[in-house]
């Protein structure tokens, strides 16, 4: 139900900007998110935006990273900067959603892959 885009291979300093959209409308959002998952190792939070637009970001990506939403559109993008070999790993988009009940819920697009190369 999310589609991530945007992924691909470059060289240690450059930039990449990741895209994720709803296929369909998604109501009660809370925070939109992005995970990512190097070779071998667990899946982790690299940032995350609330709907009033407040950001969190991993130690390792701030200053670099910037993550935004697009609340109409049901997006959500990561502007990647100043990339390092560290940033290899596949990128997951997630959408935390609080239900009419308070049932949360997760969606998770299929991920995308990010290459640095040194």
């Amino acid at each position: 139900q999310l589609q991530a885009s945007g992924g691909g291979s470059v060289q240690a300093g450059g930039s990449l900007r990741l895209s994720c959209q709803a296929s369909e409308r998604i109501f009660n959002i809370q925070t939109m998110n992005w995970y990512r998952q190097p070779p071998e190792k667990q899946r982790s939070l690299v940032a995350a935006v609330t709907t009033g637009g407040n950001t969190n970001y991993a130690d390792s990506v701030k200053g670099r990273f910037t993550i935004s939403r697009d609340n109409a559109k049901n997006t959500v993008y990561l502007q990647m900067n100043s990339l390092e070999p560290e940033d290899t790993a596949v990128y997951y988009c997630n959408f935390f959603v609080i239900g009419t009940f308070g049932t949360p819920t997760n969606y998770w697009g299929r991920g995308t892959q990010v290459t640095v190369s040194s």
